[in-house]
């Protein structure tokens, strides 16, 4: 299953199974876990050393998906955003402003990669050291090439009850992130169905 970072980012705001919404990166360790689990898709630009991930590191990956989300918001319309924080959503301009700065922090070169076996490809390298600055401006270009790509139409935010994610639609009548939303979305229309009066309220049993 084909991942991104701009949508990995904006999903650490996720449903915890329980009723409640939980955060991936409320603490500085859950934002390591985040990291250590994201290696790969990062393309090596996830700081080496654990050790340098701190609070400040942490505020600044949040804001920046403060913006991420704003804009994942900003391109389903006009359907509804993902609920947790739709009533708090970062304006559309200041984010992508935001997302401009952060992407901006760290210029990058093309690199060619050629292994002795194989066809030569190209990497972005980037031009500076500072390991914070590196993680937060990878994570904005991957936002950056997201929305400004054709993913941006098949964004959608899950309707399932209770689900707070957005996806990617890839077929055409696809509703919900994953089948267990969809599951839980057509239990309660059953449910509705059969247990509303037609002026909207509960049937008592």
């Amino acid at each position: 299953m084909e991942r991104w970072a701009a949508l990995e980012l904006a999903s650490t705001i996720r449903h915890d199974g329980e009723g409640s919404v939980a955060d991936d990166l409320a603490t500085v360790q859950g934002l390591k876990d985040w990291l250590r689990r994201h290696q790969a898709l990062l393309d090596g630009h996830t700081p080496a050393d654990e050790g340098t991930v701190d609070e400040e590191l942490r505020l600044r990956v949040v804001e920046l998906r403060r913006a991420v989300r704003a804009l994942f918001a900003r391109a389903v319309s006009p359907a509804r955003p993902s609920p947790p924080d739709a009533h708090r959503l970062m304006p559309a301009d200041r984010a992508v402003d935001h997302l401009n700065a952060a992407a901006a922090l760290v210029p990058v070169v093309p690199q060619l990669d050629w292994p002795l076996e194989g066809p030569p490809g190209a990497r972005l390298s980037a031009t500076r050291d500072d390991p914070d600055t590196v993680l937060l401006a990878a994570l904005a270009r991957a936002a950056v090439d997201f929305l400004s790509g054709p993913l941006r139409e098949q964004l959608r935010a899950c309707t399932a009850p209770r689900c707070v994610r957005y996806f990617v639609k890839d077929h055409g009548r696809q509703e919900w992130c994953k089948p267990s939303c969809g599951n839980r979305a057509r239990a309660a229309r059953h449910y509705d169905r059969h247990h509303r009066a037609p002026g909207g309220t509960a049937v008592s049993s």
